[in-house]
Protein backbone atom coordinates (compact mmCIF):
# COMPACT_ATOMS: atom_id res chain seq x y z
CA UNK A 1 0.00 0.00 0.00
CA UNK A 2 1.51 3.43 -0.90
CA UNK A 3 1.72 6.03 1.68
CA UNK A 4 0.03 8.92 0.14
CA UNK A 5 -0.47 12.66 1.77
CA UNK A 6 -0.37 16.47 0.95
CA UNK A 7 1.83 18.65 2.20
CA UNK A 8 3.05 22.47 1.50
CA UNK A 9 5.28 22.88 -1.60
CA UNK A 10 8.69 23.82 -0.99
CA UNK A 11 11.17 26.08 -3.65
CA UNK A 12 13.25 22.25 -3.36
CA UNK A 13 10.16 21.12 -5.12
CA UNK A 14 9.58 23.69 -8.03
CA UNK A 15 11.85 21.55 -10.87
CA UNK A 16 9.02 18.97 -10.05
CA UNK A 17 5.85 21.05 -10.10
CA UNK A 18 7.04 22.28 -13.49
CA UNK A 19 7.87 19.05 -14.86
CA UNK A 20 4.24 18.03 -13.86
CA UNK A 21 3.06 21.04 -15.70
CA UNK A 22 4.40 19.72 -18.58
CA UNK A 23 2.84 16.60 -18.20
CA UNK A 24 -0.04 18.74 -18.27
CA UNK A 25 0.57 21.08 -21.03
CA UNK A 26 1.25 18.19 -23.52
CA UNK A 27 -2.35 16.18 -22.24
CA UNK A 28 -4.64 19.40 -22.96
CA UNK A 29 -2.56 19.70 -26.52
CA UNK A 30 -3.42 16.51 -27.03
CA UNK A 31 -7.33 16.75 -25.61
CA UNK A 32 -7.74 19.98 -28.23
CA UNK A 33 -7.47 21.84 -24.54
CA UNK A 34 -6.52 25.65 -24.98
CA UNK A 35 -5.93 25.51 -21.45
CA UNK A 36 -2.43 26.14 -19.99
CA UNK A 37 -0.79 26.44 -24.01
CA UNK A 38 0.78 29.49 -22.93
CA UNK A 39 3.42 30.72 -20.43
CA UNK A 40 0.54 30.30 -17.61
CA UNK A 41 1.08 28.88 -15.20
CA UNK A 42 5.18 29.68 -14.94
CA UNK A 43 7.99 29.20 -12.72
CA UNK A 44 7.50 32.50 -10.81
CA UNK A 45 3.79 31.73 -10.64
CA UNK A 46 4.96 29.02 -8.47
CA UNK A 47 7.69 30.89 -6.72
CA UNK A 48 4.73 33.09 -5.23
CA UNK A 49 2.41 30.19 -4.76
CA UNK A 50 4.93 28.97 -2.38
CA UNK A 51 6.17 32.39 -0.88
CA UNK A 52 2.40 32.71 -0.04
CA UNK A 53 2.54 29.28 1.74
CA UNK A 54 -0.69 28.17 -0.73
CA UNK A 55 1.06 25.49 -3.05
CA UNK A 56 0.79 22.19 -1.96
CA UNK A 57 2.17 19.14 -3.73
CA UNK A 58 0.85 15.24 -3.52
CA UNK A 59 3.36 12.96 -2.40
CA UNK A 60 3.12 9.23 -2.92
CA UNK A 61 5.60 6.95 -1.46
CA UNK A 62 8.18 9.70 -0.89
CA UNK A 63 7.64 11.36 -4.23
CA UNK A 64 6.12 14.60 -5.63
CA UNK A 65 3.21 13.31 -7.50
CA UNK A 66 0.64 16.43 -7.75
CA UNK A 67 0.55 19.88 -7.30
CA UNK A 68 -2.28 22.12 -6.28
CA UNK A 69 -3.15 26.00 -5.02
CA UNK A 70 -5.60 26.38 -2.36
CA UNK A 71 -5.80 30.24 -2.27
CA UNK A 72 -8.13 32.03 0.58
CA UNK A 73 -7.49 35.73 -0.81
CA UNK A 74 -10.65 36.85 -2.84
CA UNK A 75 -10.56 36.17 -6.84
CA UNK A 76 -11.13 39.38 -8.82
CA UNK A 77 -12.21 37.35 -11.77
CA UNK A 78 -14.88 35.38 -9.39
CA UNK A 79 -16.84 38.72 -9.12
CA UNK A 80 -18.39 38.92 -12.17
CA UNK A 81 -20.12 35.71 -12.95
CA UNK A 82 -22.31 35.13 -15.92
CA UNK A 83 -25.17 32.60 -16.79
CA UNK A 84 -25.89 32.12 -13.00
CA UNK A 85 -24.68 33.75 -9.77
CA UNK A 86 -22.52 32.47 -6.43
CA UNK A 87 -24.79 30.42 -3.81
CA UNK A 88 -22.92 32.50 -0.94
CA UNK A 89 -20.77 35.61 -0.92
CA UNK A 90 -18.88 34.37 2.01
CA UNK A 91 -15.26 34.07 2.32
CA UNK A 92 -14.02 31.26 0.60
CA UNK A 93 -10.75 29.17 -0.57
CA UNK A 94 -10.44 28.74 -4.24
CA UNK A 95 -8.45 25.69 -6.13
CA UNK A 96 -6.06 26.56 -8.90
CA UNK A 97 -3.41 25.11 -10.69
CA UNK A 98 -4.02 21.37 -9.96
CA UNK A 99 -2.25 18.32 -11.69
CA UNK A 100 -1.06 14.89 -10.94
CA UNK A 101 2.47 13.69 -13.06
CA UNK A 102 1.54 11.71 -16.09
CA UNK A 103 3.88 8.77 -14.04
CA UNK A 104 0.84 8.29 -12.12
CA UNK A 105 -2.22 9.17 -14.46
CA UNK A 106 -4.49 6.77 -14.01
CA UNK A 107 -4.40 5.96 -10.32
CA UNK A 108 -6.93 8.40 -9.02
CA UNK A 109 -4.42 10.47 -7.64
CA UNK A 110 -6.62 13.83 -8.24
CA UNK A 111 -9.20 12.43 -5.50
CA UNK A 112 -6.44 12.49 -3.07
CA UNK A 113 -5.31 16.24 -3.79
CA UNK A 114 -8.88 17.88 -3.79
CA UNK A 115 -9.98 15.71 -0.21
CA UNK A 116 -6.20 17.25 0.59
CA UNK A 117 -6.63 20.46 -0.07
CA UNK A 118 -10.33 20.67 0.97
CA UNK A 119 -9.39 19.28 4.41
CA UNK A 120 -6.56 22.08 4.59
CA UNK A 121 -9.24 24.94 3.31
CA UNK A 122 -11.65 23.53 6.51
CA UNK A 123 -8.78 23.26 9.06
CA UNK A 124 -8.29 27.22 8.00
CA UNK A 125 -11.85 27.88 8.48
CA UNK A 126 -13.61 27.77 5.28
CA UNK A 127 -16.84 26.12 4.42
CA UNK A 128 -16.89 27.51 0.61
CA UNK A 129 -14.74 26.48 -1.97
CA UNK A 130 -14.92 27.62 -5.20
CA UNK A 131 -13.06 26.71 -8.83
CA UNK A 132 -12.88 27.05 -12.17
CA UNK A 133 -12.01 25.02 -15.47
CA UNK A 134 -11.68 25.39 -18.74
CA UNK A 135 -15.14 24.24 -20.94
CA UNK A 136 -13.41 21.69 -22.51
CA UNK A 137 -11.46 19.86 -19.30
CA UNK A 138 -13.69 17.14 -19.21
CA UNK A 139 -11.62 15.48 -16.22
CA UNK A 140 -11.75 18.53 -13.77
CA UNK A 141 -15.09 19.10 -14.97
CA UNK A 142 -15.70 15.31 -13.24
CA UNK A 143 -13.78 15.88 -10.43
CA UNK A 144 -15.35 18.77 -9.23
CA UNK A 145 -18.77 17.42 -9.23
CA UNK A 146 -17.71 14.48 -8.27
CA UNK A 147 -16.74 16.29 -4.63
CA UNK A 148 -19.79 18.03 -4.45
CA UNK A 149 -18.93 21.20 -6.49
CA UNK A 150 -21.86 22.79 -8.72
CA UNK A 151 -21.52 24.75 -11.93
CA UNK A 152 -22.39 28.25 -11.04
CA UNK A 153 -22.00 30.23 -13.94
CA UNK A 154 -18.98 31.66 -16.24
CA UNK A 155 -16.24 33.60 -15.52
CA UNK A 156 -13.24 35.15 -17.60
CA UNK A 157 -9.54 34.66 -16.86
CA UNK A 158 -6.82 36.28 -18.19
CA UNK A 159 -6.10 34.48 -21.03
CA UNK A 160 -5.60 35.29 -24.69
CA UNK A 161 -6.78 31.96 -26.04
CA UNK A 162 -10.88 30.75 -24.79
CA UNK A 163 -10.42 32.58 -21.35
CA UNK A 164 -14.25 31.37 -21.07
CA UNK A 165 -14.31 29.05 -17.93
CA UNK A 166 -17.02 27.65 -16.10
CA UNK A 167 -17.38 28.53 -12.52
CA UNK A 168 -18.08 25.96 -9.48
CA UNK A 169 -18.75 26.50 -5.90
CA UNK A 170 -18.63 23.86 -3.08
CA UNK A 171 -20.82 24.86 0.09
CA UNK A 172 -20.38 23.12 3.22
Amino acid sequence: MAVIYTRKATIDDLNKIMSIVEDARELFKNDKIPQWQGSYPDEKRFKEDINNEEAYVLIVDDEVAGIGVLTTERQENYDAIEEGSWKRDDDYAAIHRAAISSKFRGMHLSNYLFSGLITIGVQKGYKDFRIDTHPGNERMKGLSEKFGFEKRGIIYVDEKIEPIRYAYELNL
